[in-house]
């Protein structure tokens, strides 16, 4: 009886090893079914919305598309084709918002490229592109220096140089590379580099006088020539220029109906004016036409501002949620992964959830512990739970570059008062009152009352 049992018990043993074994091998050959599907799988562009789905553009767009996906099923070896039909992906991702999709597909044929050929130069441009775009600047820049050695004398990726070293912090490189690019190439890419450079450096009126030349280097109604005239609006506004800010965003409009950017330039113009409902359209109708974090952040605002504040609650937790999800892909797949924790520290921080909010923006500053934005968003949070002796060391380091936001200025001179340094903070505040740019209103209130106290 007793060997029957042990015997029994073996069984027993040898059976849960079996299934044990069947389980991973089940597993593993789901893996590699996933893995083959996600390699044999052809994107394709998705519809754009509004306007933009009638244009002649568009309608030029998808014919190229069509064309390099006829190429490549009839030589799946065409490196040229794929370089083609990512390239239109990269463009769809910024013209559509569809950063998930669009760089997904864009990696993926990427990737096809440099298994056939590991130091393409076009293909590891492009890389780096979707990587910044993903918000993975490390591995971007890394790409883009890789990039660098194969052909030192291309004007584009001293571009993605500067990205990366100003996403990491790495601002005297930035300088070092913009030089570089402009030599080589004077154009709307490196004018516009060399402007948001100078805005980080607090320089204004260099900033505008270099976006103003982007612009004029650029064709009429292009994307980028359009992004590039909302960006120096942009500027415009920051320095209390709201006239022309103003009349710059209908020009783009006019020259590109339905931009979504230009559009929420509008938005702005009517939070200036305390216009807050007339704010709300604009802001609704561009979030209608383009999957953007900073445009959803901008309504959910503007619906504080004219009190409805249930509208404005609904959109905060719309955006923690769909951040978390592209965080959460991230974790699984880093081809469609968006590190999204510098974002999603601010939206827990409106939801009013400071743990959260404290939580991802200590997760952004592991990662890039030398950028200024970073080190605003901790020295922020940091405020808002009441902690200035630990927000100080942030703030000081995100001053770094001098750098003139009206925003960013506001927040330290709050900061550096609560911290007993009024002397400073009054300086500060001085600055931006001596520009009249535009202030949150509700920033604004918070600065007035703790300075009066």
């Amino acid at each position: 009886m007793k060997i029957f049992t042990i015997m029994k018990k073996n069984q027993l043993y040898l059976l849960s090893i079996i299934v044990f074994f069947v389980l991973i091998a089940a597993i593993i050959f789901k893996y590699n079914v996933s893995k083959i599907e996600d390699e044999n799988k052809i994107y394709s562009l998705l519809e754009r919305k509004g306007t933009a789905a009638n244009s002649e553009e568009w309608k030029q767009t998808k014919e190229k598309a069509n064309s390099f996906l006829a190429a490549i099923n009839r030589d799946p070896l065409d490196k040229k084709s794929q370089l083609g039909l990512a390239a239109l992906f990269i463009q769809e991702a910024r013209i559509s918002g569809d950063y998930a999709y669009y760089d997904q597909a864009a990696m993926k044929t990427i990737n096809d490229v440099l298994r056939i050929d590991s130091n393409n130069f076009e293909a590891l441009v492009y890389q780096s592109l979707i990587y910044y775009s993903q918000h993975h600047f490390a591995e971007g820049l890394a790409t883009a220096e890789k990039a660098k050695n194969i052909n030192p004398y291309n004007a584009y990726v001293y571009g993605l140089m500067i990205d990366g070293n100003v996403e990491m912090g790495n601002y005297d490189s930035a300088i070092v590379n913009a030089d570089r690019m402009v030599a080589i190439r004077p154009d709307l890419t490196s004018y516009s580099r060399i402007s948001y450079i100078r805005e980080i450096h607090g320089d204004y009126k260099g900033a505008i006088e270099a976006m103003k030349l982007a612009v004029e280097a650029g064709g009429p109604g292009d994307e980028y020539t359009e992004w590039s005239r909302v960006q120096l609006a942009s500027l415009l506004e920051k320095t209390g220029d709201y006239m022309n800010a103003e009349m710059l965003y209908n020009i783009s409009l006019n020259l590109r109906p339905d931009y979504p950017f230009a559009i929420a330039g509008l938005g702005r113009m009517q939070i200036a004016k305390k216009q807050y409902d007339s704010a709300v359209v604009y802001f609704k109708k561009a979030n209608g036409l383009i999957d953007d974090n900073g445009i959803k952040e901008s309504l959910a605002d503007a619906y504080r501002l004219a009190g409805k504040n249930n509208e404005s609650k609904k959109m905060a937790e719309a955006i923690i949620y769909e951040l978390s999800l592209n965080a959460e892909a991230g974790n699984k797949d880093e081809s469609i992964g968006h590190y999204a924790d510098r974002e999603l520290a601010y939206a827990y921080l409106k939801a009013g959830d400071k743990d959260k909010a404290l939580e991802h923006a200590l997760f952004e500053y592991n990662r890039r512990p030398q950028n200024i934005d970073v080190n605003e968003t901790v020295a922020w949070v940091y405020y808002n739970r009441g902690e200035i002796e630990k927000a100080l060391p942030y703030i000081k380091t995100a001053m770094k570059t001098n750098s003139k936001n009206p925003v960013f200025i506001n927040r330290a001179a709050l900061i550096f008062y609560k911290a007993g340094e009024k002397d400073l903070a009054k300086s500060l505040i001085a600055q931006t009152a001596a520009i009249n740019s535009h202030i949150d209103p509700i920033l604004q209130a918070e600065t007035l009352s703790v300075m009066q106290n």
